[in-house]
């Protein structure tokens, strides 16, 4: 799946072409978009600001996975260029490895936040009364219990691991496990799972 930059703003451009250690097509006509078909469109927020909805639609009815970036993303921006079918949404000037984490993502068929706003909409998802929380997590461990339960909780692997006194990478580690044994994409559904 070939990746396409569109954004009004040329710096922008050139830093994801920096940020990204791939061949990347560059589209200045924001309307030759509607005819791609099967690509991974990076779009530049401000470029597209008005008739979102219907643009980000039509980009998805193409087959098209579309990450959103944004100069001063916020949490409300995020709920709604998700909601309108976008299938990442993040900061513009982030560095080259969120960016391409956030590619492969997509590409995967996955929604893509930036960390600090999927513990924010974690953090959002009420609470179910009669969720048997034990069984589904009887398939698990018991440190990868515990790195569930406070990945559902909305902690970051950073946090998880300074609360268990671990690397980092090993949280990952465990959290991979975790969305494995229960069939799940990544942390925004492993919450929806147990909460």
């Amino acid at each position: 799946m070939n990746v396409v930059l569109h954004s009004d703003d040329i710096n922008l451009l050139s830093h994801w072409e920096k940020s990204l250690d791939r061949k990347c097509e560059i589209v200045d006509d924001l309307n030759d978009l509607k005819t791609m078909r099967d690509k991974v469109i990076i779009i530049n927020y401000s470029a597209f600001n008005s008739n979102q909805k219907d643009f980000l639609r039509l980009l998805e009815e193409n087959a098209n996975q579309v990450l959103v970036l944004h100069r001063t993303p916020d949490i409300g921006t995020a709920r709604e260029v998700l909601g309108y079918g976008a299938k990442g949404y993040g900061n513009a000037l982030m560095k080259g490895h969120f960016l391409a984490f956030a590619i492969e993502s997509v590409k995967d068929g996955m929604v893509w936040l930036h960390p600090e706003f999927t513990s924010q909409l974690i953090a959002q998802i009420p609470a179910q009364e009669d969720k048997n929380l034990s069984r589904i997590l009887d398939k698990l461990s018991q440190r990868e219990k515990e790195v569930a339960i406070l990945l559902k909780d909305g902690n970051s692997y950073k946090e998880i691991s300074e609360k268990l006194s671990v690397t980092p990478r090993t949280v990952k580690a465990h959290a991979h496990n975790v969305y494995a044994k229960l069939h799940v994409k990544d942390r925004l559904a492993l919450a929806l799972l147990l909460r």
